[in-house]
């Protein structure tokens, strides 16, 4: 396996599992992990989760673009994400500033600004993260009472050069922050869409 670090997805999961926390066989890992991406995307993704020493470890390589994290063993809820590759740095930079105490706006706000100057790489195309959360797990491994969102990260963009709202829209897509390095577009579905 390979060591990605210790800390984990920014507002998707807490940091990195700690003693006295049983962690859950990487092919449970990886059932749960997967669930956020599109079915048609599941077999193929690269999943990163938890050794047995609580390390963020690559459970699974991929042979699609897609990256899926695992759940965090010290959450009762579930909170899982997939995203593109090309999303990594992003990610991993808000690892690095949670595991420092950085959240929230200043945590944005932090990589806004680094994008902007040029020190942290954000794809300028589109690129989707999804997210799955839920109360737990039934019996089978499946989250209970399911909820999706897609994030598409569009720097830049704007409400105008997207003919998108900047409020809310349920069931649809809005867009956030627009006209910043932290730009995206955002579709909330309507719960118990699928699973």
């Amino acid at each position: 396996m390979v060591t990605i670090g210790t800390y984990v997805l920014i507002g998707i999961v807490a940091q990195g599992a700690g003693a006295g926390v049983a962690i859950p066989p990487a092919d449970q890992q990886i059932a749960l992990a997967v669930q956020a991406a599109p079915d048609e995307m599941q077999a193929a993704a690269a999943v990163l989760g938890y050794d047995a020493q609580g390390a963020l470890v690559t459970l699974r390589q991929g042979s699609n673009d897609l990256i899926c994290l695992a759940d965090d063993p010290h959450d009762s809820a579930v909170s899982v994400a997939c995203y593109h590759k090309d999303l990594e740095p992003f990610m991993a930079r808000g690892r690095e500033l949670r595991a420092k105490g950085i959240t929230g706006k200043e945590r944005d706000q932090t990589r806004w600004k680094e994008i902007d100057a040029g020190t942290l790489p954000m794809p300028r195309e589109p690129r989707t993260l999804y997210v799955l959360s839920g109360k737990g797990l039934d019996a089978t491994g499946k989250v209970i009472e399911p909820y999706r969102r897609w994030v598409i990260y569009t720097p830049y963009a704007t409400a105008a050069s997207t003919g998108l709202s900047t409020m809310p829209v349920p069931g649809g897509p809005w867009i956030m922050f627009p006209g910043t390095a932290g730009a995206h577009i955002m579709i909330t579905p309507p719960r118990d869409t699928k699973k």
